[in-house]
Protein backbone atom coordinates (compact mmCIF):
# COMPACT_ATOMS: atom_id res chain seq x y z
CA UNK A 1 0.00 0.00 0.00
CA UNK A 2 0.98 3.64 -0.41
CA UNK A 3 1.56 5.97 2.50
CA UNK A 4 -1.29 8.41 3.28
CA UNK A 5 -1.16 11.94 1.81
CA UNK A 6 1.46 14.08 3.49
CA UNK A 7 0.34 17.14 5.50
CA UNK A 8 0.99 20.50 3.89
CA UNK A 9 3.92 22.79 4.75
CA UNK A 10 5.72 20.31 7.00
CA UNK A 11 9.45 20.52 7.58
CA UNK A 12 11.40 17.24 7.70
CA UNK A 13 12.45 17.39 11.36
CA UNK A 14 11.64 13.89 12.54
CA UNK A 15 14.07 11.88 10.41
CA UNK A 16 15.25 9.93 13.45
CA UNK A 17 11.87 8.40 14.25
CA UNK A 18 12.18 4.68 15.04
CA UNK A 19 10.83 2.10 12.61
CA UNK A 20 10.32 -1.02 14.68
CA UNK A 21 6.92 -2.66 14.44
CA UNK A 22 7.96 -5.86 16.22
CA UNK A 23 9.09 -4.24 19.47
CA UNK A 24 7.76 -5.91 22.65
CA UNK A 25 4.69 -4.14 23.98
CA UNK A 26 6.53 -2.65 26.96
CA UNK A 27 9.17 -1.10 24.69
CA UNK A 28 6.47 0.25 22.38
CA UNK A 29 4.76 1.85 25.37
CA UNK A 30 7.98 3.62 26.33
CA UNK A 31 8.56 4.71 22.73
CA UNK A 32 5.01 6.08 22.62
CA UNK A 33 5.79 8.10 25.74
CA UNK A 34 9.09 9.46 24.41
CA UNK A 35 7.72 10.35 20.97
CA UNK A 36 4.59 12.11 22.22
CA UNK A 37 6.71 13.99 24.77
CA UNK A 38 8.43 15.53 21.76
CA UNK A 39 5.23 16.13 19.83
CA UNK A 40 3.16 17.75 22.60
CA UNK A 41 4.10 20.29 25.29
CA UNK A 42 5.35 18.71 28.52
CA UNK A 43 3.16 19.07 31.56
CA UNK A 44 4.03 19.76 35.19
CA UNK A 45 2.20 18.97 38.42
CA UNK A 46 2.69 22.35 40.07
CA UNK A 47 -1.01 23.14 40.51
CA UNK A 48 -3.91 20.68 40.04
CA UNK A 49 -6.23 21.74 37.24
CA UNK A 50 -9.27 21.53 39.53
CA UNK A 51 -10.06 20.90 43.20
CA UNK A 52 -10.45 17.21 44.16
CA UNK A 53 -14.22 17.49 44.67
CA UNK A 54 -14.68 19.24 41.36
CA UNK A 55 -12.46 16.69 39.61
CA UNK A 56 -14.57 13.87 40.99
CA UNK A 57 -18.00 15.32 40.23
CA UNK A 58 -16.97 16.82 36.88
CA UNK A 59 -15.61 13.46 35.75
CA UNK A 60 -18.93 11.83 36.65
CA UNK A 61 -20.68 14.49 34.57
CA UNK A 62 -18.26 13.98 31.66
CA UNK A 63 -19.27 10.40 30.82
CA UNK A 64 -20.08 10.34 27.07
CA UNK A 65 -20.39 14.14 27.21
CA UNK A 66 -18.34 16.90 25.56
CA UNK A 67 -16.12 19.03 27.77
CA UNK A 68 -18.19 22.13 26.98
CA UNK A 69 -21.44 20.42 28.01
CA UNK A 70 -19.81 19.00 31.14
CA UNK A 71 -18.61 22.48 32.16
CA UNK A 72 -22.04 23.95 31.46
CA UNK A 73 -23.73 21.29 33.59
CA UNK A 74 -21.30 21.83 36.46
CA UNK A 75 -21.75 25.61 36.38
CA UNK A 76 -25.54 25.37 36.24
CA UNK A 77 -25.55 22.91 39.13
CA UNK A 78 -23.57 25.21 41.43
CA UNK A 79 -25.46 28.29 40.29
CA UNK A 80 -28.75 26.60 41.11
CA UNK A 81 -27.82 25.04 44.45
CA UNK A 82 -24.87 27.07 45.72
CA UNK A 83 -22.57 24.43 47.21
CA UNK A 84 -22.27 20.68 47.80
CA UNK A 85 -24.71 20.79 50.70
CA UNK A 86 -27.22 22.48 48.41
CA UNK A 87 -26.66 19.91 45.66
CA UNK A 88 -27.21 17.09 48.15
CA UNK A 89 -30.39 18.69 49.52
CA UNK A 90 -31.84 19.57 46.10
CA UNK A 91 -34.86 17.72 44.71
CA UNK A 92 -33.35 15.10 42.44
CA UNK A 93 -35.52 16.11 39.49
CA UNK A 94 -34.33 19.70 39.78
CA UNK A 95 -30.71 18.55 39.93
CA UNK A 96 -31.27 16.44 36.81
CA UNK A 97 -32.67 19.50 35.05
CA UNK A 98 -29.66 21.61 36.07
CA UNK A 99 -27.24 19.05 34.58
CA UNK A 100 -29.38 18.36 31.52
CA UNK A 101 -26.50 18.96 29.08
CA UNK A 102 -24.91 15.70 30.24
CA UNK A 103 -25.67 12.42 28.50
CA UNK A 104 -27.75 10.80 31.26
CA UNK A 105 -28.92 13.51 33.71
CA UNK A 106 -31.64 11.33 35.25
CA UNK A 107 -29.02 8.72 36.11
CA UNK A 108 -26.23 11.10 37.09
CA UNK A 109 -28.32 13.28 39.45
CA UNK A 110 -29.10 10.58 42.05
CA UNK A 111 -25.60 9.15 41.59
CA UNK A 112 -23.99 12.50 42.42
CA UNK A 113 -26.21 12.90 45.47
CA UNK A 114 -25.33 9.42 46.72
CA UNK A 115 -21.61 10.17 46.29
CA UNK A 116 -22.01 13.40 48.26
CA UNK A 117 -24.07 11.61 50.92
CA UNK A 118 -21.37 8.98 51.43
CA UNK A 119 -18.54 11.50 51.58
CA UNK A 120 -20.36 13.58 54.16
CA UNK A 121 -21.36 10.53 56.22
CA UNK A 122 -17.86 9.03 56.25
CA UNK A 123 -15.73 12.16 56.45
CA UNK A 124 -18.02 14.72 58.09
CA UNK A 125 -17.39 17.23 55.30
CA UNK A 126 -17.37 17.53 51.52
CA UNK A 127 -13.64 17.03 51.06
CA UNK A 128 -11.29 14.46 49.56
CA UNK A 129 -8.12 15.94 51.02
CA UNK A 130 -7.63 12.87 53.23
CA UNK A 131 -6.68 10.90 50.10
CA UNK A 132 -3.35 12.75 50.09
CA UNK A 133 -2.23 10.69 53.10
CA UNK A 134 -3.80 7.38 52.12
CA UNK A 135 -1.86 4.67 50.26
CA UNK A 136 -2.72 4.55 46.58
CA UNK A 137 -4.43 1.16 46.72
CA UNK A 138 -6.62 2.21 49.65
CA UNK A 139 -7.64 5.41 47.89
CA UNK A 140 -8.47 3.52 44.69
CA UNK A 141 -10.62 1.03 46.57
CA UNK A 142 -12.47 3.77 48.48
CA UNK A 143 -13.27 5.70 45.31
CA UNK A 144 -14.24 2.59 43.36
CA UNK A 145 -16.76 1.71 46.04
CA UNK A 146 -18.69 4.88 45.16
CA UNK A 147 -21.63 4.52 42.73
CA UNK A 148 -20.62 5.22 39.15
CA UNK A 149 -16.91 5.61 39.98
CA UNK A 150 -14.71 3.31 37.93
CA UNK A 151 -10.99 2.96 37.43
CA UNK A 152 -10.75 5.93 35.07
CA UNK A 153 -12.46 8.41 37.39
CA UNK A 154 -10.63 7.18 40.48
CA UNK A 155 -7.31 7.33 38.65
CA UNK A 156 -7.96 10.87 37.39
CA UNK A 157 -8.64 12.15 40.89
CA UNK A 158 -5.64 10.40 42.45
CA UNK A 159 -3.20 11.34 39.67
CA UNK A 160 -4.29 14.91 38.96
CA UNK A 161 -4.96 16.02 42.52
CA UNK A 162 -2.73 13.86 44.71
CA UNK A 163 0.14 12.83 42.40
CA UNK A 164 -0.43 9.15 42.99
CA UNK A 165 1.29 6.77 40.53
CA UNK A 166 -1.83 5.64 38.66
CA UNK A 167 -2.81 5.83 35.00
CA UNK A 168 -6.26 6.88 33.75
CA UNK A 169 -7.25 5.08 30.55
CA UNK A 170 -10.07 6.83 28.71
CA UNK A 171 -11.40 5.95 25.25
CA UNK A 172 -8.59 7.85 23.48
CA UNK A 173 -5.75 6.26 25.45
CA UNK A 174 -7.38 2.85 25.02
CA UNK A 175 -7.83 3.27 21.26
CA UNK A 176 -4.23 4.36 20.69
CA UNK A 177 -2.85 1.58 22.90
CA UNK A 178 -4.72 -1.00 20.80
CA UNK A 179 -3.82 0.52 17.44
CA UNK A 180 -0.13 0.92 18.20
CA UNK A 181 0.10 -2.48 19.87
CA UNK A 182 0.77 -1.51 23.49
CA UNK A 183 -2.02 -3.87 24.57
CA UNK A 184 -3.85 -6.71 22.90
CA UNK A 185 -6.59 -5.91 20.36
CA UNK A 186 -9.28 -7.31 22.68
CA UNK A 187 -7.97 -5.92 25.97
CA UNK A 188 -10.64 -3.97 27.83
CA UNK A 189 -10.10 -0.48 29.22
CA UNK A 190 -9.99 -1.94 32.74
CA UNK A 191 -7.33 -4.42 31.67
CA UNK A 192 -5.40 -1.61 29.96
CA UNK A 193 -5.16 0.26 33.28
CA UNK A 194 -3.22 -2.66 34.70
CA UNK A 195 -1.13 -3.56 31.65
CA UNK A 196 0.01 -0.04 30.75
CA UNK A 197 0.76 0.85 34.36
CA UNK A 198 3.02 -2.19 34.62
CA UNK A 199 4.90 -1.02 31.50
CA UNK A 200 5.58 2.53 32.71
CA UNK A 201 7.62 4.00 35.57
CA UNK A 202 5.74 4.42 38.83
CA UNK A 203 6.26 8.16 38.54
CA UNK A 204 3.22 10.42 38.65
CA UNK A 205 4.67 13.05 36.31
CA UNK A 206 5.56 10.49 33.63
CA UNK A 207 2.10 8.93 33.99
CA UNK A 208 0.41 12.33 33.76
CA UNK A 209 2.24 13.14 30.53
CA UNK A 210 1.55 9.69 29.06
CA UNK A 211 -2.15 10.07 29.80
CA UNK A 212 -2.57 13.65 28.59
CA UNK A 213 -0.41 13.27 25.48
CA UNK A 214 -2.25 10.16 24.34
CA UNK A 215 -5.55 11.83 25.25
CA UNK A 216 -4.71 14.85 23.07
CA UNK A 217 -3.40 12.57 20.33
CA UNK A 218 -6.67 10.64 20.27
CA UNK A 219 -8.66 13.88 20.01
CA UNK A 220 -6.55 15.57 17.36
CA UNK A 221 -4.62 12.95 15.33
CA UNK A 222 -5.52 9.32 16.07
CA UNK A 223 -9.22 9.91 15.56
CA UNK A 224 -11.81 7.16 15.90
CA UNK A 225 -13.06 7.28 12.31
CA UNK A 226 -10.33 8.94 10.22
CA UNK A 227 -6.94 8.88 11.97
CA UNK A 228 -4.52 11.42 10.47
CA UNK A 229 -1.65 8.97 10.09
CA UNK A 230 0.42 11.32 7.93
CA UNK A 231 1.20 13.67 10.83
CA UNK A 232 1.55 10.96 13.47
CA UNK A 233 4.96 10.52 15.11
CA UNK A 234 4.02 6.96 16.10
CA UNK A 235 3.81 5.71 12.51
CA UNK A 236 7.10 3.81 12.74
CA UNK A 237 5.90 1.60 15.60
CA UNK A 238 2.13 1.53 15.00
CA UNK A 239 0.44 -1.74 14.02
CA UNK A 240 -2.51 0.17 12.53
CA UNK A 241 -0.19 2.15 10.24
CA UNK A 242 1.66 -1.01 9.16
CA UNK A 243 -1.61 -2.79 8.40
CA UNK A 244 -3.11 0.07 6.37
CA UNK A 245 -0.07 1.64 4.69
CA UNK A 246 2.79 -0.80 4.99
CA UNK A 247 6.13 0.05 6.64
CA UNK A 248 6.70 3.78 6.96
CA UNK A 249 8.88 5.11 4.15
CA UNK A 250 11.76 7.54 4.61
CA UNK A 251 9.60 10.20 2.96
CA UNK A 252 6.74 9.61 5.38
CA UNK A 253 9.06 9.74 8.37
CA UNK A 254 10.76 12.92 7.15
CA UNK A 255 7.40 14.63 6.67
CA UNK A 256 6.26 14.05 10.25
CA UNK A 257 5.93 17.34 12.14
CA UNK A 258 8.38 17.85 14.97
CA UNK A 259 5.96 19.61 17.29
CA UNK A 260 2.23 20.09 17.58
CA UNK A 261 1.27 23.13 15.49
CA UNK A 262 -1.50 25.33 16.84
CA UNK A 263 -2.60 25.95 13.24
CA UNK A 264 -4.22 22.51 13.46
CA UNK A 265 -6.38 23.69 16.34
CA UNK A 266 -5.94 24.44 20.01
CA UNK A 267 -5.26 21.50 22.29
CA UNK A 268 -8.21 20.32 24.38
CA UNK A 269 -8.40 20.84 28.14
Amino acid sequence: MCNPPLPQAVQPHMTDLPIAYDLPAAQKTWQDHLLLNRFYPPLTQDVPRRSPMRELISTVLSHRTTHADEELAYDRMLEAFGDWAGVLAAPTAELAHAIRTTRWPDTQAPRIQEILRRIQAERGEFSLDFLEEWPTEKGMQWLNDMPGIGLKTASLVLLFNFRKPVLPVDTHVHRIAQRVGLIGPKASADKAHQVLLEQLPKDSLALLNFHKHNYWHGQRVCLYTKPDCAKCPLKGICNYYLEHYGPATAEAIAATPEKWDTAWGALPH
